[in-house]
Protein backbone atom coordinates (compact mmCIF):
# COMPACT_ATOMS: atom_id res chain seq x y z
CA UNK A 1 0.00 0.00 0.00
CA UNK A 2 1.27 3.46 -0.88
CA UNK A 3 2.15 5.28 2.37
CA UNK A 4 -0.27 8.11 1.60
CA UNK A 5 -3.18 5.66 1.19
CA UNK A 6 -3.56 4.74 4.82
CA UNK A 7 -7.05 4.11 6.13
CA UNK A 8 -8.87 6.31 8.56
CA UNK A 9 -11.94 4.36 9.59
CA UNK A 10 -13.24 2.36 12.50
CA UNK A 11 -11.53 -0.88 11.48
CA UNK A 12 -8.16 0.58 10.50
CA UNK A 13 -6.73 3.77 11.91
CA UNK A 14 -3.18 3.30 10.67
CA UNK A 15 -3.08 6.88 9.36
CA UNK A 16 -3.59 8.30 12.85
CA UNK A 17 0.01 7.96 14.00
CA UNK A 18 1.91 9.66 11.19
CA UNK A 19 -0.18 10.77 8.21
CA UNK A 20 -2.90 12.75 9.99
CA UNK A 21 -0.49 14.61 12.29
CA UNK A 22 1.69 15.47 9.28
CA UNK A 23 -1.33 16.73 7.36
CA UNK A 24 -2.33 18.84 10.35
CA UNK A 25 1.19 20.25 10.63
CA UNK A 26 1.32 21.09 6.91
CA UNK A 27 -2.26 22.39 6.71
CA UNK A 28 -3.28 19.69 4.25
CA UNK A 29 -6.81 18.30 4.16
CA UNK A 30 -7.69 14.78 3.04
CA UNK A 31 -10.93 13.15 2.01
CA UNK A 32 -12.03 10.11 3.98
CA UNK A 33 -12.76 7.30 1.55
CA UNK A 34 -13.55 3.69 2.25
CA UNK A 35 -15.19 4.62 5.54
CA UNK A 36 -17.39 1.52 5.35
CA UNK A 37 -14.34 -0.73 4.70
CA UNK A 38 -15.85 -1.94 1.47
CA UNK A 39 -19.19 -2.71 3.10
CA UNK A 40 -18.93 -4.42 6.49
CA UNK A 41 -19.21 -1.13 8.40
CA UNK A 42 -22.29 -0.16 6.38
CA UNK A 43 -24.14 -3.28 7.49
CA UNK A 44 -25.77 -3.38 10.88
CA UNK A 45 -25.43 -7.17 11.07
CA UNK A 46 -23.13 -9.78 9.52
CA UNK A 47 -23.61 -10.33 5.81
CA UNK A 48 -22.44 -12.97 3.37
CA UNK A 49 -22.21 -10.27 0.68
CA UNK A 50 -18.76 -9.12 1.80
CA UNK A 51 -15.45 -10.97 1.60
CA UNK A 52 -14.33 -12.45 4.92
CA UNK A 53 -12.27 -10.15 7.12
CA UNK A 54 -8.96 -11.07 8.68
CA UNK A 55 -9.62 -12.58 12.14
CA UNK A 56 -8.39 -9.50 14.04
CA UNK A 57 -10.64 -7.21 11.97
CA UNK A 58 -13.59 -9.57 12.32
CA UNK A 59 -13.16 -9.42 16.10
CA UNK A 60 -13.04 -5.61 16.00
CA UNK A 61 -16.17 -5.56 13.86
CA UNK A 62 -17.99 -7.82 16.32
CA UNK A 63 -17.06 -5.50 19.21
CA UNK A 64 -18.09 -2.43 17.20
CA UNK A 65 -21.45 -4.00 16.44
CA UNK A 66 -21.99 -4.95 20.08
CA UNK A 67 -21.25 -1.44 21.32
CA UNK A 68 -23.37 0.06 18.56
CA UNK A 69 -26.32 -2.05 19.73
CA UNK A 70 -25.64 -1.23 23.39
CA UNK A 71 -25.69 2.52 22.71
CA UNK A 72 -28.40 2.39 20.00
CA UNK A 73 -26.01 3.90 17.46
CA UNK A 74 -26.28 2.68 13.88
CA UNK A 75 -22.84 1.37 12.98
CA UNK A 76 -22.94 3.10 9.57
CA UNK A 77 -23.52 6.45 11.35
CA UNK A 78 -20.47 5.89 13.55
CA UNK A 79 -18.40 4.74 10.57
CA UNK A 80 -19.36 7.83 8.61
CA UNK A 81 -18.86 10.34 11.42
CA UNK A 82 -15.64 8.92 12.90
CA UNK A 83 -13.20 10.15 10.22
CA UNK A 84 -14.90 13.54 10.22
CA UNK A 85 -13.91 13.99 13.86
CA UNK A 86 -10.31 14.67 12.77
CA UNK A 87 -9.61 18.28 11.77
CA UNK A 88 -7.84 17.34 8.51
CA UNK A 89 -10.82 15.31 7.24
CA UNK A 90 -13.47 17.83 6.10
CA UNK A 91 -15.46 15.33 4.03
CA UNK A 92 -15.95 11.65 3.30
CA UNK A 93 -16.67 9.93 0.01
CA UNK A 94 -19.19 7.11 -0.12
CA UNK A 95 -20.72 5.14 -2.93
CA UNK A 96 -24.42 4.83 -3.50
CA UNK A 97 -26.49 2.71 -5.84
CA UNK A 98 -29.69 4.71 -5.56
CA UNK A 99 -31.14 8.03 -4.43
CA UNK A 100 -32.51 6.18 -1.38
CA UNK A 101 -28.97 5.24 -0.32
CA UNK A 102 -27.88 8.87 -0.63
CA UNK A 103 -30.77 9.90 1.62
CA UNK A 104 -29.88 7.12 4.07
CA UNK A 105 -26.23 8.18 4.27
CA UNK A 106 -27.23 11.82 4.74
CA UNK A 107 -29.36 10.70 7.68
CA UNK A 108 -26.34 8.98 9.22
CA UNK A 109 -24.46 12.26 9.07
CA UNK A 110 -27.20 13.90 11.13
CA UNK A 111 -27.59 11.03 13.61
CA UNK A 112 -26.61 12.27 17.05
CA UNK A 113 -24.05 9.96 18.62
CA UNK A 114 -23.66 10.24 22.39
CA UNK A 115 -20.16 11.03 23.69
CA UNK A 116 -20.45 7.95 25.93
CA UNK A 117 -20.43 5.76 22.80
CA UNK A 118 -17.09 7.19 21.64
CA UNK A 119 -15.68 6.81 25.16
CA UNK A 120 -16.83 3.16 25.21
CA UNK A 121 -15.04 2.54 21.89
CA UNK A 122 -11.92 4.11 23.34
CA UNK A 123 -12.17 2.08 26.56
CA UNK A 124 -12.41 -1.09 24.44
CA UNK A 125 -9.29 -0.08 22.50
CA UNK A 126 -11.20 0.39 19.25
CA UNK A 127 -10.36 4.09 18.78
CA UNK A 128 -8.24 6.81 20.33
CA UNK A 129 -10.00 10.04 21.07
CA UNK A 130 -8.29 13.28 20.06
CA UNK A 131 -7.97 14.31 23.69
CA UNK A 132 -6.08 11.10 24.54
Amino acid sequence: MHPALRPVHLLDQSAADELLPLCLQLGVSILGAGVFHGGPLAATKPSVNYPPLAPELAGRLDRLRALSRQYAVPLPAAALQFPLSHPVVPAVVVGARSPAEITEVAGYLDHEIPPAFWRALEADGLIRLASS
